[in-house]
């Protein structure tokens, strides 16, 4: 082993290291599992594991920190300071962190699914359309006509969304 000053720290960044990465796909795993069972979509699968991904990064870089003795006031002066610059960057693109947080927010609260098929109430330019799939920024809609519309998040939230029933046809059922 090297003879530096530094062994400690390096060895318990190494153990953090392995530790997260375990975790990490232990809880992916558990995730995946618990997504069939309850039959969300891989593409809604794939967003949670985005989300697991960014949690799990932000703590092991906050226990690294640590692991090295890194001062909190020099770890909170760089993210206020990085924070105030996204902060800028994002406040000329409103729309883009509305359309962000409106898609968190349709995710978890699930006010419709795709598949469903919904009328949007907007007095200038009406909807009604089957959801495609839903992604962080739009949502992509088909209306009955095939033609495939990408309508931002925020709106959805905006605007007044009914689901509207699938009309079954009558069918004679046999056993």
């Amino acid at each position: 082993m090297l003879d530096t000053e530094y062994n400690r720290e390096i060895l318990r960044t190494l153990i953090v290291v392995l530790s997260f990465v375990l975790i990490n796909f232990s809880v992916k795993k558990l995730t995946r599992k618990y997504a069939k069972g309850v039959h969300l979509s891989e593409h809604r699968t794939n967003l949670i594991s985005k989300y697991i991904d960014f949690f799990m990064f932000a703590l092991i870089c906050i226990i690294i920190f640590a692991v090295w003795g890194i001062k909190s006031d020099d770890v909170f002066g760089f993210i206020g300071t990085t924070l105030t610059i996204i902060g800028v960057a994002f406040f000329a693109q409103w729309s883009i962190l509305s359309n962000i947080t409106s898609g968190i927010i349709m995710f978890f609260t699930f006010p419709f699914r795709i598949g469903d098929v919904i009328r949007i109430h907007d007095k200038d330019f009406p909807i009604e359309a089957q959801i495609e799939d839903i992604k962080t920024f739009h949502t992509i809609l088909r209306n009955r006509e095939g033609e495939l519309i990408t309508y931002p998040n925020s709106l959805l939230l905006q605007k007044g969304v009914s689901i509207v029933p699938i009309k079954q046809d009558d069918k004679e059922f046999f056993d």
